[in-house]
């Protein structure tokens, strides 16, 4: 399965949350002189959220949702007040200002007693179910683009399209060619689109068609597909068990900082319109 991007482990594993977050994503000049103030008040400002836009921007090409921000904001809350508790705790050992390291420090204590609780085999294959995607191999595609120099309008990529189904040489000398190969299904529909995925899966091999994407019209041409390969549960049974068990410590985990949060207030500032 191919690797998560950045942005997407930033969403979605949560001890990234603490610590990948608190180290790359932001800064803390803009917290500090409300630290002094008060130090059970955390001020979520403009500059927080133009940070990450401007990280989730450059990863990921586009900006973030609205649920996405809600997210990051989330995630920046969590750091602060891991920092800030290490601030209070005395983990930082007089070097305060490495805010990623005095942020580890003090998940560790928060989590050093946090345990999985125990699952059962009919509960542990109930959640593999659910999860299955994640294990075996997923579908793959091999495809062409031919990209179009110039006339982007939808009569011109339709019509570069039948030309390239005409003659080859006719198409081609309109526009360049990208190569996709053993791309994952999961891949494509991040980077094109769900419509666009669907009607690339069921195409005639070997014909362009000019499919609808996220960003408009891709002239494309369906080489090969891969189909899934699945894994019974006792397969990786020991796989399944670790992933349940770093779900629920993550879960514990998140918990345990919100618990340690609730100490502090957070006021959001937005930016000015």
């Amino acid at each position: 399965m191919a690797p998560l991007s950045f942005p997407a482990r930033l969403l979605r594993e949560p001890l990234l949350h603490f610590i990948v977050v608190g180290a790359l994503l932001f800064g803390i000049d803009h917290v500090v002189a409300a630290r002094k103030d008060d130090p059970h008040l955390i001020v979520l400002g403009p500059q927080v959220d133009k940070e990450a836009r401007t990280l989730f921007r450059d990863a990921k090409g586009r900006e973030p949702t609205a649920l996405e921000m809600a997210t990051l904001r989330e995630r920046w809350v969590d750091n602060e007040v891991l920092y800030r508790e290490g601030l209070s705790l005395r983990v930082d050992q007089g070097d305060s200002t490495i805010r990623e390291r005095v942020i580890f420090k003090t998940l560790n204590v928060v989590q050093a007693n946090l345990q999985a609780p125990k699952i059962d085999d009919a509960a542990l294959r109930a959640w593999f179910e659910k999860n299955r995607a994640k294990y075996g191999e997923p579908a793959r595609l091999d495809f062409l683009e031919a990209v179009l120099v110039g006339d982007a309008s939808d009569d011109a990529v339709n019509g570069f399209a039948a030309a390239l189904n005409r003659s080859a040489s006719q198409g081609e000398a309109k526009g360049g060619l990208r190569v996709f190969k053993g791309r994952p299904r999961d891949n494509i529909v991040a980077s094109f689109g769900g419509e666009f995925t669907a009607e690339l899966e069921t195409s005639i091999v070997g014909t362009w068609r000019a499919l609808p994407a996220k960003d408009g019209l891709h002239v494309v041409r369906l080489d090969a597909v891969k189909a899934a390969e699945t894994v019974g549960f006792d397969a990786v049974r020991g796989e399944v068990l670790q992933d349940w068990k770093d779900e629920q410590l993550m879960a514990l985990r998140r918990q345990a900082v919100r618990d340690v949060g609730k100490k502090y207030t957070v006021k959001h500032i937005e930016a000015a319109k």
